[in-house]
C-alpha cells in the first residue's frame, strides 16, 4: 500500500496529516509520491497516524507501484 493509500484509507486529508506532524503540505505531498528518502521519524509518525504495521507499506516512487499493480492483474487474467 502507498503512503496515499494509507492516508486515504485512514479517512485524513493531506492538510489534517500536515498539522498531526507538523510538516508542510507539500512535504507530505512530496513522500506520497517517491517515499525512497522519508525521513525515519516521519514514517513512524504517519504510521502511527494511518495505524498501519511497516511491511504493509510500499516504499518508492508511487507510479512504479501502480505498475507493478498493472502486472499482478494481468498475469491473474491470463
Amino acid at each position: 500500500m502507498t503512503l496515499r493509500a494509507a492516508r486515504v484509507n485512514s479517512g485524513f486529508t493531506i492538510k489534517e496529516v500536515a498539522e498531526k506532524t507538523d510538516k508542510c503540505f507539500d512535504t507530505i505531498s512530496k513522500y506520497e509520491d517517491d517515499s525512497t528518502s522519508i525521513p525515519q521519524d516521519l514514517l513512524v509518525q504517519l504510521l502511527q497516524i494511518y495505524k498501519i504495521p511497516f511491511p504493509y507499506i510500499f516504499f518508492g516512487k508511487e507510479s512504479e507501484f501502480h505498475g507493478f499493480e498493472k502486472a499482478i492483474r494481468r498475469k491473474r487474467t491470463s
